[in-house]
């Protein structure tokens, strides 16, 4: 298993509140949370990494916020991401009208993307973008919007959220290997079996799914992946899945 496992602490927030969740995760034996955009993460950093403290938890990346934020907040992102110890940050989404719909619009948005990896860096922070799985439905030219991001952004490190790779039908082995140089961070999720858990946005423990671990992890071990993060986008009870998933990639 990794060494140290990490949980997306998205996945639990609407099992409030942190402090309980946060000593059920050191409890669980999790080392590392990753953050997202929650105001009550981020407006009171500083208590927020008090409660890590206390919890023997560190929160080395941030699964955290739009675009435009660190085009336009560079000094505040910074300012956040030192007071909460991250050292890694991965730009999480752009929003279906804003998605483009060629592959010039997408590689114009993975040069936009570069350039904040490059202002990020000098400031000693690690920079890259995480999938969902619109990036992996062909274009009408038979492309992948994925393949211009990377073309825009040659330098840009990839956050891998293997379920939606999976999800849109894509074998993520083939991605792994193929641009297993950017992936620096994972998000280990499972899609359930079709027709299952519906009410959980079709996903489940990791490990009771669909996915095939075994042959995953292999392929990430010839990556640069240094942080493996638990997450379900809808959990029924977080505390369940944290405790369940643990377990099963302990195991592996």
């Amino acid at each position: 298993m990794p060494k140290r496992l990490s949980f997306q602490l998205y996945s639990a927030r609407n099992f409030q509140p942190w402090d309980k969740l946060l000593a059920h995760l050191s409890r669980c034996g999790y080392a590392e949370v990753e953050g997202y955009g929650d105001p009550a993460i981020y407006g009171e950093a500083a208590k927020f990494r008090d409660l890590l403290d206390a919890n023997g938890l560190t929160m080395p990346t941030g699964h955290v916020f739009p675009l435009a934020t660190f085009e336009t907040r560079r000094k505040k992102v910074v300012q956040i991401a030192r007071t909460l110890g991250m050292h890694a940050l991965y730009c999480p989404y752009v929003p279906p009208n804003e998605q483009p719909q060629s592959g010039a619009g997408w590689k114009a948005w993975g040069k936009r993307l570069a350039a904040v990896a490059h202002e990020m860096r000098e400031e000693g922070l690690a920079f890259g973008w995480h999938n969902h799985d619109f990036e992996f439905v062909k274009l009408k030219d038979g492309s992948f919007p994925i393949e211009w991001i990377f073309d825009g952004g040659p330098l840009l490190d990839w956050e891998c959220d293997i379920a939606w790779v999976a999800f849109a039908k894509q074998n993520p082995l083939k991605w792994i290997r193929s641009h297993g140089e950017r992936i620096t961070a994972v998000h280990l999720k499972d899609n359930a079996r079709p027709g299952e858990n519906a009410d959980q946005h079709g996903q489940t423990d990791v490990g009771a799914g669909t996915l095939k671990w075994p042959a995953i992890f292999s392929a990430l071990k010839n990556t640069r992946t240094l942080h493996h993060v638990v997450e379900h986008d809808n959990p029924k009870d977080a505390f369940r899945f944290a405790r369940n998933s643990f377990r099963f990639v302990s195991s592996m």
